[in-house]
């Protein structure tokens, strides 16, 4: 009897451990980027709170529509080296301590690259946020240029 409790308990202790270390752990992009909605967006302009506003559309989206205020870039979608190049150019005038809020066509992948290539040339991550839904589904004609 004490052979098959010793047996039962070494079992239990195997199987809580492999789970515990053979799990995956798996983090949601939600996890990983931060966003601000269009009405917080609105609202921090029409506060003028300090924010810089990182638009990354191509110039014929940018000449169609941008959110008055916002640097153009014109890296999107920020995969080539050229595009990246494009936003060097702008890092100057992403110094200091206020948030910024990268703008892109859809608010995905054009923006998730951007975060990750700026945190590589030292731009903090708390600093880096995605304009949800981007550009496309901005709804405040008023802000835009």
């Amino acid at each position: 009897m004490k052979k098959i409790g010793l047996m039962f308990l070494l079992l239990v202790m195997f199987t809580v451990t492999m789970i515990g270390c053979s799990g995956k752990t798996e983090t949601s992009e939600a996890e990983i980027y931060q966003y601000y909605t269009a009405e917080e967006t609105k609202t921090a302009i029409e506060n003028d709170e300090e924010m810089i506003l990182l638009d990354i559309q191509v110039a014929e989206e940018w000449d169609a529509h941008h959110i008055a205020g916002a640097i153009p870039t014109y890296a999107y979608p920020v995969k080539t080296d050229e595009e990246k190049e494009k936003l060097d150019q702008v890092l100057p005038m992403l110094e200091g301590d206020q948030p910024i809020v990268v703008v892109c066509p859809g608010g995905a992948g054009g923006a998730t690259r951007t975060i990750d290539y700026l945190t590589t040339k030292g731009i903090a991550a708390e600093r880096l946020f995605i304009l949800e839904n981007g550009q496309s589904e901005w709804p405040y004609e008023n802000l835009l240029e």
